[in-house]
């Protein structure tokens, strides 16, 4: 449908204009704004959730580094373009969503791996029990229901109509919508959409209900491997490596501390950070909790989890071919705990 495509290229759009601003010298400058090292880093949450750098404050993994919660976010491509305006020191977003920033001129670098899919964390792409969907080809005209455009459900799904064979144009007749995460469910039992991503408690919970079936997941479509990273401006980088160094190991070291300790245990610590917060969240999506999907040792970042979303991006036109080099959007360097 032509509407798709349209909000596509809108989205993306959108997601350039913020970044010109960047790149014409509004770049975020830290906390210091000139006054030497910060030990503050600004940052948004997500609703309900306990995020490895939060986890890793908790741990005392920060030092002497102290996190500033300035509200949350459902949209990892707005967290990371609050990052690179200087709205917030740190955010994280898929990894098509920070390529397509970067390729925009925002002057980010990718520090450290925070989420991706494994056997206990993905994304499920899912129809009703008696949907007549069986394949890609059957999507054709169909809406997707997800949490945002042009970032992780979208690519995946954009993978998965590729490998099914569809042409472009088929592609973009297959409408992505975006949906309240908490809505999406409810819309797909509604028939209002035919095809719904969930993850997490919301994936488990429509499962324990009954009456869905999985089309496909991410985790079938790429197997484990880590999908979104945490970014900072490269002037703050400049400006303070040794904040960014206790920062990245530090959350680094609450990632492998998150798959080394019993799940009941991280569970339990997970809710004690929510209560304690005071923020009026509920705690039950928690118990639900099994892994954060990171793929590398301490959220180490690979080239090839990069380099990925180039070659997605400037085969769907989105950025020219050659715009950007996977070496240069990411580092490991103030990744002590990923250090062999």
């Amino acid at each position: 449908m032509a509407t798709t495509a349209s909000t596509r290229r809108q989205f993306l759009t959108l997601l350039g204009l913020s970044t010109v601003a960047v790149g014409c010298g509004t770049a975020a400058t830290g906390a210091a704004s000139g006054q030497g090292r910060t030990r503050t880093l600004r940052y948004q949450g997500w609703a309900g959730q306990v995020t490895p750098p939060e986890l890793a404050a908790d741990l005392g993994y920060l030092e002497d580094v102290r996190l500033e919660w300035v509200g949350n976010t459902i949209s990892g491509p707005q967290d990371i373009q609050s990052a690179a305006t200087g709205q917030t020191d740190f955010g994280g977003a898929f990894n098509g969503a920070v390529v397509k920033l970067a390729a925009n001129n925002a002057p980010v670098t990718s520090v450290i791996s925070y989420y991706g899919s494994d056997k206990y964390a993905y994304n499920g792409y899912y129809v009703l029990e008696d949907s007549p969907l069986r394949s890609a080809r059957d999507l054709v005209g169909r809406k997707v229901g997800m949490n945002t455009l042009g970032a992780h459900a979208e690519a995946m799904l954009d993978i998965y109509l590729q490998r099914g064979g569809l042409s472009r144009a088929d592609t973009d007749d297959v409408e992505a919508l975006v949906v309240p995460p908490v809505s999406t469910e409810q819309a797909l039992r509604q028939r209002q959409i035919d095809v719904a991503v969930l993850g997490g408690v919301l994936r488990d919970k429509a499962l324990a209900a009954g009456g869905v079936r999985p089309l496909f997941t991410d985790h079938q479509l790429l197997g484990s491997f880590s999908a979104g990273t945490y970014v900072m401006t490269n002037r703050f980088l400049e400006r303070n490596p040794d904040t960014a160094e206790v920062f990245v190991t530090g959350v680094g070291k609450a990632i492998e501390w998150s798959r080394t300790t019993p799940r009941e245990e991280v569970v339990a610590r997970m809710t004690d950070i929510v209560e304690r917060r005071r923020r009026n969240e509920d705690t039950a999506p928690l118990t639900y909790w099994r892994s954060y999907g990171v793929a590398g040792t301490a959220g180490r970042i690979t080239e090839k989890e990069i380099r990925l979303w180039i070659d997605w991006l400037a085969d769907r036109g989105d950025i020219p071919k050659g715009r950007v080099k996977a070496p240069d959007l990411f580092t490991n360097e103030f990744n002590k705990a990923a250090r062999s």
